[in-house]
C-alpha cells in the first residue's frame, strides 16, 4: 500500500512539475499600492492552496456549529426531564 501512495505521489509530484516548467510566463497582479509578478505555475499552487485552506476552514466552522446546536439542544432537553 505505502508502494501505491509513493507512486501515485511521485506522478502527482512530475505533472505539477511538468506544468510548471511548461507555464513559465510571469502574470502580473496589480494591489493598486504594489505590483506582484509571480510564474503561472506558482499563482496557480497560492489560489489551489488558499481554496483548499478556505474550505477546511469552512468545513469546520460547520461542523463546529452543528456540534454547538446538538449540545444546547440535549442540555434543554435534560433540563426538560429533571423538571
Amino acid at each position: 500500500m505505502r508502494l501505491i501512495i509513493a507512486l501515485v505521489l511521485i506522478f502527482v509530484v512530475a505533472v505539477g512539475l511538468v506544468f510548471g516548467a511548461l507555464n513559465a510566463d510571469l502574470v502580473s497582479y496589480d494591489f493598486g499600492s504594489g505590483q506582484l509578478a509571480v510564474p503561472k505555475g506558482a499563482a496557480l499552487l497560492a489560489a489551489l492552496l488558499l481554496g483548499w485552506v478556505l474550505g477546511g476552514l469552512t468545513a469546520w466552522l460547520g461542523a463546529r456549529a452543528g456540534l454547538k446546536r446538538r449540545r444546547k439542544a440535549r442540555r434543554g432537553k435534560g433540563s426538560a426531564e429533571q423538571a
